[in-house]
């Protein structure tokens, strides 16, 4: 079976771009951006439109988003950066012991802190759709909404807790919808569906769509942006690169997997915060008239599914599937994917999974990547503001991060901007998420925790389990993913 493995990913194959080689700004800027994916273009945009007169410069090590931000699933959708139940608990932390800082000044409850990040996310998504119509972008965006599949009677037991959970933390009556197994099957008709949960308000997108676009606009819009430059040290007003250095009154660090690239005293990033995770997909050839005749999916949902190793996938503008999984999740010592090839085995695995939901039709793979996904050690992201130094920081969205690039985007304007906004009483500011383990405890322990997750669900598969095994549940405590 030949395929194309690797080039970044199959969204950034379809539009191959060098960078450019920008002349690096000699004068002193507003806004500097160390990052060319989702975080620091929307970072940018937004500056843009809330001070024209700002000289904003953004630093790309590549091209724009060859990185997570152009190698993703292509989920612009309502899903939380985090452990809701581990916000809420640092939240009520925070009113407790820190009054005075940006989560705890605002004196509400953490459910009720974890609520308002929720009704934000929804806010966002409508905000970029808008964005993208307002800006000419076509990034082939389909609300079609996204769905969460379960293929067993454990998996539909687990679409019900996470039905509860949704309730808990801040969804309405129209912002889900239970559907049985007939139902299930008139959206997609997927293999043994016992049932799933329906969200509407997600969108399909290509994103490197979204970050060629955003890049075109604000280029177009006075932006400078300098790819292929390489950035350093950080520190306080100075961003020093391969090329020479940079100057600023603030200066953003969005670069998530990456963050271990560059070196300073930076908020958020001192020690082990945050490693990159692989997430590894494959694209397949266009499927014919009559596979999709069998398989459905006319609404475009991004679709999801109920399992412990769970997948991610959509139909593409182009009738492919795109699908996504951790395959290897983890290269010792914080290893980075580089152009994206995908180990042989993890395609087969991929392969298999998506036969798995649809076993009639003969997929053929044309494409299969892989990217960093930035991941601190509770799984929750975090913004943060030095207002000495004047560096933000955003990272850590853990694979749920197309929405939350353009909310954490806003957030450290806000942050920048000095004055308490109700973005800035959101519980990813500032949150404290610990330190990995060193080294080879972290490669031992990752890769222990998705061995446990497989073995979790063949068993279920194997005895028909009607409730979460004891085995799935000991993985998530031990990984810090229990809600």
């Amino acid at each position: 079976m030949s395929y194309l493995n690797g080039e970044a990913s199959f969204w950034l194959s379809q539009s191959p771009a060098e960078p450019i080689d920008s002349p690096l700004p000699r004068a002193k800027q507003d806004l500097v951006i160390v990052g060319g994916g989702m975080t620091g273009l929307w970072s940018a945009y937004c500056a843009r439109q809330a001070h024209p007169d700002w000289a904003i410069t953004v630093i790309e090590a590549r091209t724009v988003g060859y990185g997570a931000s152009g190698r993703n699933g292509g989920w612009l959708s309502t899903l939380m950066p985090g452990n809701r139940a581990r916000f809420a608990e640092a939240v009520d932390r925070a009113v407790a012991t820190d009054p005075h800082g940006p989560v705890g000044s605002a004196g509400v409850s953490g459910v009720e802190s974890v609520r308002a990040f929720q009704s934000a996310l929804f806010d966002s998504i409508d905000e970029v759709l808008e964005t993208l119509e307002t800006e000419g972008i076509d990034a082939q965006q389909v609300r079609g909404g996204h769905i969460d599949v379960a293929q067993s009677e454990a998996g539909m037991a687990r679409v019900h807790e996470l039905v509860e959970a949704n309730r808990e933390y801040g969804y309405g009556p129209g912002d889900m919808e239970l559907l049985d197994a007939a139902e299930t099957r008139a959206r997609i008709n997927v293999d043994n569906a016992h049932g799933s949960v329906f969200v509407p308000a997600t969108a399909r997108i290509d994103p490197a769509l979204i970050v060629e676009g955003l890049a075109r606009v604000l280029r177009d819009q006075g932006v400078t942006i300098c790819e292929g430059t390489q950035a350093g040290h950080i520190g306080t007003g100075t961003v020093v690169t391969d090329r020479g250095p940079v100057s600023g009154e603030t200066i953003f660090v969005c670069l998530e997997g990456y963050s271990d690239t560059v070196s300073g005293r930076l908020p958020g990033l001192e020690g082990r915060q945050v490693i990159p995770v692989f997430s590894s997909m494959i694209a397949t050839a266009p499927l014919p008239v009559e596979a999709w005749e069998e398989i459905g999916w006319e609404g475009r949902e991004c679709l999801g599914d109920a399992a412990h190793t769970f997948i991610y996938a959509q139909r593409t503008a182009d009738d492919r599937i795109a699908l996504g999984g951790r395959g290897a999740p983890y290269a010792f010592n914080s290893g980075l994917p580089g152009d994206g090839r995908v180990p042989a085995e993890v395609v087969d695995l991929l392969r298999t999974r998506l036969s798995s939901l649809f076993p009639t039709p003969d997929f053929e793979v044309a494409h299969a990547w892989r990217g960093a996904l930035g991941v601190t050690r509770d799984w929750c992201a975090g913004i943060f503001f030095d207002p000495e130094q004047r560096i933000g920081v955003a990272r850590g969205y853990a694979g749920h991060g197309v929405t939350a690039t353009h909310l954490a985007a806003k957030t450290l304007l806000d942050r920048a901007g000095g004055t308490p906004t109700p973005l800035t009483a959101l519980p990813w500011n500032d949150h404290v998420s610990g330190q990995w383990e060193p080294e080879p405890i972290r490669w031992l322990g990752i890769r222990s925790m998705y061995r446990i997750f497989n073995l979790a669900d063949e068993w279920e598969r194997a005895t028909g389990a009607t409730k979460t095994s004891l085995l799935a549940r000991f993985g998530a405590r031990l990984a810090g993913l229990a809600e």
